[in-house]
């Protein structure tokens, strides 16, 4: 088949998906956004947006619907270029988050649509009004946060199907999209991120950090409070007063992924500078954005790793982590709660309990023996539930080809 990936930032969720998919011999080419300075490895057409500054009093609820069908308009605009060169995908995948797969099959009424249909926004019972310091939940963020699921929406009802990587981010979504949604993971290599009892990695402000020292790790895409950054940070006074040996890594960028941002300065420093003259700074590490081989090697050497987030998208890591042996610790929230079991393979903790937050770490630093058999259950739920090779990709591949036209 010829088959069309759609990402603004290609591969994304489709990193294995389409070479797999090209392995079988299908014709792959990708859309996407040409800001994007990925290769493709595939034949690539790229459209160029720019997000034009939207008037807040004359569209209201709709700018962000707005924002995002403008740049539909203009992948739609790439699309008939293509079909204008006499190019007709059978089936195209395309994640519909940022609402360039608006208006493809007008492009394209004969082939397959089919959309990542990563999470629907609401306004009650999901991150909105999660974390009240932080998010206020009144009524207008909760028509907001309704009205920012427009695009979505549209998304879906135009499509023949999509595809979520969790059973909870798929049940965000209202029950007569939920129905056009089967559930795929995009899978952990759980051969690569295995255990290593030999791991090392020299973190970039010289430490070197080795398999059974005491180490802490958070990790985030950006340190902000969705992923619980402010939480954690809080209760590290206490853990690092009670193990004046523990290295502490927190991987993550300054940015903001999710949620607003601070109104000055960065999250990191907002929250830090609660903390500072009660922590040991020399043993805390801020490594911005690390590669993935560094990524791997931490989740190997880590004694305790702490996954927070509100109820919203899962991280890869914290999958990745449990894959690699890591003792996970995460905040007691859905998403979390779909994957990791108090006290069976791994342990839970209320979001904003920061004293029991720096109990349960200070005991996962004290005690790493009293709790190697949850590292051993953690990398079997992985495998078990979410093996690349094994499970997700073979999954996936059956899940586009059985789109095949006719």
């Amino acid at each position: 088949m010829k088959i069309l990936f759609v990402h603004q930032n290609y591969p994304g969720q489709f990193l294995h998906l389409a070479p797999a998919l090209a392995a079988r011999g299908h014709d792959i080419r990708v859309l996407t956004d040409a800001r994007n300075p990925r290769d493709a490895g595939f034949p690539r057409t790229s459209y160029t947006f720019k997000a034009e500054p939207v008037d807040a009093g004359a569209t209201r609820l709709g700018r962000n619907f707005t924002t995002h069908s403008d740049r539909g308009v203009i992948a739609a605009r790439a699309a008939r270029k293509m079909r204008a060169e006499g190019y007709v995908p059978d089936v195209i995948f395309g994640h519909s988050g940022w609402g360039e797969t608006l208006f493809l099959k007008s492009v394209w009424p004969e082939a397959r649509l089919i959309v990542y249909a990563e999470f629907y926004y609401n306004g009650v019972g999901q991150d909105v009004g999660f974390d009240t310091e932080w998010n206020k939940a009144g009524f207008d963020q909760v028509m907001i946060a309704q009205g920012r699921a427009a695009h979505l929406g549209q998304a879906l009802l135009h499509a023949d199907g999509g595809l979520s990587p969790t059973q909870w981010q798929a049940d965000t979504h209202p029950p007569a999209l939920r129905r056009m949604i089967e559930v795929i993971h995009d899978g952990v290599d759980t051969a690569r991120m295995a255990p290593d009892p030999d791991a090392v990695v020299t973190l970039p402000d010289g430490p070197t950090l080795r398999a059974g020292d005491e180490v802490l790790t958070l990790v985030n895409r950006n340190l902000e409070p969705y992923r619980g950054y402010h939480i954690f940070m809080r209760a590290l006074p206490e853990i690092m007063k009670a193990r004046p040996e523990a290295q502490v890594v927190i991987v993550g960028a300054d940015g903001v992924s999710y949620g607003r941002a601070p109104e000055t300065g960065t999250w990191r420093n907002l929250i830090l500078d609660e903390v500072r003259d009660r922590i040991d700074l020399s043993r805390v590490h801020f490594t911005g954005h690390v590669t993935y081989p560094v990524f791997r090697s931490l989740m190997q050497v880590t004694r305790a790793h702490a996954y927070l987030t509100y109820p919203f998208v899962l991280s890869w890591s914290m999958l990745e982590a449990m894959s690699a042996g890591a003792l996970v610790v995460g905040s007691d929230t859905a998403p979390v709660r779909e994957v990791i079991r108090d006290g069976e393979n791994g342990l839970i903790v209320d979001f904003f309990d920061v004293p029991r937050w720096a109990e349960v770490l200070t005991e996962a630093l004290a005690e790493p023996e009293r709790f190697a058999h949850l590292r051993a259950a953690a990398r079997r739920t992985v495998q078990e539930r979410y093996d690349l090779h094994g499970l997700c990709l073979p999954r996936m591949i059956a899940f586009v080809e059985n789109q095949r036209p006719g």
